[in-house]
């Protein structure tokens, strides 16, 4: 990832909170000619200390202890060919988005002033590199699935549990599923959010942003302002 240091995020605490948020991931690996990719679910299993972040101010340093950065859990389809061809040891990548929009330079104060003002694009994104691991044992896989239904059926007024559906049934559907277990020995975070700009013209950003359709142009705009009101960039 590219990280010029006012884009760069090196809080654990705040990285961790963005992926658990967006709750999805794409797994990137490479199947011996070219790069793949799939969307999955996932659950970040951190340690409950780890390791805090060291930035130089460029990039997210590796940790002295790769293991501190916890992994990275999913499932992926079994007639998914991708597991079959990420050989189980090597580097793969989980690319986590979060909200992106679009930047009309007609929204910055500056352009009043001196024109000098071009397009851009603001976004959320955290990169998690590490080693990958593939589990068709029907144990494991009926532990992620029971936490996985747990974190998105626990908020609701009936939810609906792995041990509402028949054991048969539901045997069936663990053999149809893999496990991805990405143990995570790197991170970079990015926040692209004007901090490059000066604060009338994230302002107008802002304003700008608000006037927009769709939920994530608002999303960019509530961050953008909670982080001028914060008087700093994140």
């Amino acid at each position: 990832m590219y990280l010029p240091r006012h884009f760069t995020v090196t809080d654990l605490g705040q990285i961790s909170a963005f992926v658990d948020a967006a709750q999805s991931a794409d797994l990137v690996t490479f199947d011996g000619t070219k790069p793949v990719s799939t969307r999955l679910p996932v659950i970040w299993d951190r340690p409950v200390s780890p390791e805090p972040l060291v930035s130089d101010g460029a990039e997210v340093a590796e940790p002295t202890d790769p293991a501190s950065f916890g992994r990275l859990l999913g499932h992926i389809a079994i007639a998914n060919d991708q597991w079959k061809t990420a050989q189980t040891g090597a580097q793969a990548l989980a690319i986590v988005h979060g909200p992106q929009a679009y930047i009309s330079p007609s929204w910055y104060e500056s352009k009043a002033r001196h024109g000098r003002v071009v397009p851009t694009w603001n976004y959320e994104a955290v990169h998690l590199t590490g080693t990958i691991e593939f589990h068709q044992d029907p144990e494991w896989l009926r532990g992620f699935v029971t936490r996985l239904t747990e974190l998105h059926e626990g908020g609701r007024a009936h939810p609906w549990a792995v041990t509402d559906a028949p054991p048969e049934y539901i045997d069936g559907q663990l053999r149809a599923i893999v496990g991805v277990e990405l143990t995570i020995t790197a991170i970079e975070a990015k926040q692209k959010l004007s901090q490059n700009r000066s604060a009338l013209d994230r302002a107008g950003v802002v304003a700008g942003l608000q006037g927009e359709p769709g939920p994530d142009p608002a999303a960019i705009a509530a961050v953008m302002a909670a982080q001028l009101a914060a008087g700093g960039d994140a």
